[in-house]
């Protein structure tokens, strides 16, 4: 049986970290920033983490 392949959208959109978290970036920092507040802005480009509810969801498209 061949191997599973993982999905590549998910590859380029999370990353694991140490510990086998799944580190995320922000949504809304592509486009229309001239209404957002500079502090916003700033917020956006820091990663955040997966929460629990959907970690294995996301686990399961990176094996």
């Amino acid at each position: 049986m061949p191997k599973m392949k993982s999905k590549s959208g998910a590859k380029k959109r999370f990353a694991l970290t140490g510990t086998g978290k799944v580190k995320r970036k922000h949504a809304f920092h592509s486009h229309i920033l001239t209404k957002k507040h500079k502090k916003r802005k700033r917020n956006l480009t820091k990663t955040g983490l997966i929460s629990g509810v959907d970690q294995k969801a996301v686990l399961d498209l990176l094996k």
